[in-house]
């Protein structure tokens, strides 16, 4: 029986050694079995907001008595390949904040506004947990970056050229799943008054040409001809089921040199004024080098803008205020009469009457300051060499609307003239707008007015005095 016993086993034993090297060929040892288990993660939400930054994530697995230290290990890939580590503990779990978990998402590559199934698992030694999934959306945290123009680049801009581009803004950021709109603002440097300077979607990247380059320094009142410090930034806006985020990139600092464009030309328009809303109407304001003005009537709590030409398009003129249109921004600073009115308008809250209205074209600013003849006269009168300059002589002009007069008259070579409000020398005179004798076509009140001079050929003219809105016209009939 001993030997039956003694043959049977060494006939079994080489068949036991086949078996368990068998087993052992085809055990993966790249996946090791699960020796602690990790249970599902505590994660009310799988969509993260930043509203839950200071919430808590929180694991938890069964201990392993022979771990001093677990390793919290996250991965896109359930092989693990490229495994991440989110973190450590002593104990047999793991919190952290919605911040730490979603930075760490972010660095590993997940996108925001995507939902994507991340990979967890515990490691302590040479032991390993089972693997659980998660499917998690992360929210933005990083900033648009700068990446042109550099910081010290200058750029110096070309009057003969304003179309072409001048520099181009351009910039890094996240691919977000969603729309982005990217709103570049520029300022003075170390000044936090930040101006629009264009918008783009989904674009990186936004040019200037020199002209909107040019236009946009000054309206940051940066000198004419000289080398200044701008700053310009980027925010990213995006809208989501988790609201609203806005990322602004730090600022770059660069160098601009804007140059003085040619004088252009004001049409006043508006309810408040006394063309109204008729832009073919519109009044032009008198030119003087960078210096646009005119002596008109405004009316009280009255509307007005200026346009460039007379029509609506394309060009307008108002404050560089906060909800007026982009396109329409043009004055830096302004009098306290007058107030930004909607998207479009100015307000003037000043009384009804007489004012002028002075642009100063090179630093942008405007005031409107009463006339030294607050009110319309009752009559006029047209006194000067035709008269033999004796005011008691002159002539009573016909009135023909509010504040407007004519008179027909033969007007020979080398004449001059002016208007009073009455047949005396008084305070109620209008000529020529300032100080030298001529033909502008614009009057000055008493104390900013000469004559005006006309060579008429001794031919018949009719002359018509706008004293409303600040104008004379010699026309022949």
């Amino acid at each position: 029986m001993k030997n039956i016993f003694k043959i049977l086993l060494l006939m079994v034993l080489p068949l036991l050694m086949i078996t368990s090297c068998r087993n052992e060929v085809d055990k993966n040892w790249t996946t090791p079995e699960a020796s602690i288990k990790l249970y599902n993660s505590s994660l009310s939400s799988n969509t993260l907001y930043p509203s839950m930054a200071d919430n808590t994530f929180r694991l938890t697995w069964d201990a392993n008595q022979s771990a001093a230290e677990y390793t919290v290990q996250m991965s896109k890939t359930v092989d693990f390949a490229t495994a991440v580590t989110l973190g450590k503990s002593t104990k047999n779990d793991f919190t952290t904040k919605i911040s730490a978990l979603n930075m760490a998402l972010l660095q590993a590559g997940f996108s925001p506004y995507a939902q994507t199934p991340v990979f967890m698992r515990i490691m302590a030694g040479t032991s390993v947990s089972n693997v659980i999934s998660i499917g998690v959306t992360p929210y933005p945290v990083s900033v648009p970056v700068i990446t042109s123009p550099t910081s010290g680049q200058s750029i110096i801009l070309d009057v003969a050229n304003p179309n072409v581009i001048a520099a181009t803004v351009k910039w890094s950021d996240y691919s977000y799943g969603v729309e982005a709109n990217y709103n570049v603002e520029i300022a003075k440097k170390g000044s936090t008054d930040f101006k629009a300077a264009g918008s783009t979607v989904d674009t990186k990247q936004l040019s200037w040409t020199n002209f909107v380059l040019n236009d946009a320094a000054l309206k940051l009142g940066l000198p004419v001809g000289v080398s200044s410090e701008m700053q310009v930034r980027v925010t990213a806006t995006t809208v989501s089921t988790g609201g609203t985020i806005m990322k602004t990139s730090d600022v770059v600092i660069f160098k601009v040199t804007p140059y003085q464009p040619a004088y252009v030309n004001f049409y006043l328009v508006g309810a408040g004024t006394a063309v109204g809303w008729n832009a073919t109407s519109s009044q032009l304001l008198y030119n003087n080098n960078n210096i646009s003005e005119i002596y008109t009537y405004l009316l009280a709590d009255g509307e007005f803008r200026f346009l460039g030409q007379q029509d609506w398009n394309p060009i307008n003129y108002s404050l560089n205020a906060t909800g007026i249109n982009d396109g329409y921004k043009y004055f830096n600073t302004w009098s306290t009469n007058l107030a930004a009115s909607g998207a479009e308008n100015i307000k003037f809250s000043g009384d009804s009457g007489m004012y002028k209205m002075t642009i100063d074209q090179n630093s942008r600013n405007i005031t409107v300051t009463p006339s030294a003849i607050p009110t319309l006269p009752t009559d006029v009168y047209l006194v000067g060499s035709l008269t033999g300059w004796d005011p008691t002589t002159s002539i009573k002009m016909d009135q023909i609307n509010d504040g407007i007069y004519e008179y027909t008259i033969a007007i020979p070579d080398n004449s001059e003239f002016k208007f009073i409000g009455q047949q005396s020398w008084g305070d109620l005179d209008w000529g020529n707008i300032h100080n030298a004798n001529g033909n502008s076509g614009f009057l000055g009140p008493k104390g900013d007015n000469s004559n005006i001079k006309f060579n008429g050929g001794g031919m018949m003219y009719k002359i018509t005095a706008n004293i409303k809105m600040g104008t004379y016209k010699v026309t022949p009939m």
